[in-house]
């Protein structure tokens, strides 16, 4: 089995490593704090869709009973989308906690470049 019908069967996980591959890229590379926000949300959107993705299973249905089906065998584990719906209110409130330290940041030295900002608080120390 080669790469390429890896990827094909897995594009969930394949997603997912590639958008975390972003993020952290993003995370790393750029200099401005707006843009390193957005990275780590790319990578809590990457890490939402492989929970997601592991956590569904072909063939079941939702945890909701219906029809009389009462086996445990025909639904697919809630767990998952607990976690992931958690998730997803962390990241948004993280989300919104840097957004407004990068905007106090801003309004104190008037730039969004990391590097700037520690040479001018490494001045005042």
């Amino acid at each position: 089995m080669n790469i390429f019908n890896t990827f094909i069967t897995n594009h969930f996980e394949a997603a997912a490593m590639i958008l975390f591959g972003i993020g952290i890229v993003t995370l790393l590379v750029h200099k401005n704090l707006i843009k390193k926000v957005i990275g780590l949300g790319v990578m809590d959107a990457a890490i939402f869709l492989f929970l997601i993705s592991q956590g569904f299973i072909s063939g079941r249905t939702a945890h909701i009973i219906a029809d009389g089906v009462t086996e445990v065998y025909y639904y697919i584990n809630p767990l998952p989308g607990a976690l992931v719906i958690t998730g997803i209110v962390v990241s948004v409130s993280l989300t919104a906690f840097a957004l407004a330290l990068t905007l106090r940041l801003y309004k104190k030295y008037g730039t969004l470049d990391i590097n700037e900002i520690y040479l001018m608080r490494g001045g005042e120390e």
